[in-house]
């Protein structure tokens, strides 16, 4: 089932509920996944398209949260808490460090990676291997402390 239609369901439910927070939130999902529909001129949005845009809403989340914990604004921060909560839901299962640096020793085995300067070939391929599985900084960090 497409993210669309899950979302869509989520939405009724949260209607039903009477959950403004999960509302909010899955309704924002569901207009970028309509912006790229109209973008695209109506073709079907990809599985991994839709991976970016929850996790491009994830980071957008994560970062206003960030800056309204910076200036002291918890009222504001707590609902980019909830939100980010909501949507994760909609993520594939997240690597945790030890599958993350499994994982990368494999494609830095496989690609015969060595040093510091071969991180764009990996990094490269673990983008793709790892997309809506680990985010871009922690794949970027794994990937240069082996490495090094």
């Amino acid at each position: 089932m497409s993210l669309e239609i899950t979302i869509t369901e989520a939405i009724k439910t949260a209607m039903r509920e009477k959950d403004k927070v999960a509302l909010d939130s899955l309704r924002a999902v569901k207009a970028q996944i309509l912006l790229l529909k109209t973008e695209s001129r109506g073709a079907e949005v990809s599985p991994d398209q839709e991976i970016a845009i929850v996790q491009r809403m994830i980071k957008q989340r994560k970062d206003s949260y960030d800056q309204f914990v910076a200036q002291n604004r918890h009222d504001l921060a707590d609902v980019e808490a909830a939100q980010m909560k909501i949507i994760e839901k909609f993520l594939p299962k997240q690597f945790s460090t030890e599958e993350l640096e499994t994982e990368m020793k494999k494609i830095i085995q496989e690609t015969g990676a060595e040093s510091i300067k071969d991180l764009g070939k990996v990094m490269g391929i673990a983008n793709k291997s790892f997309a809506g599985k680990s985010d871009g900084k922690s794949i970027s960090e794994m990937a240069k402390k082996l490495l090094s």
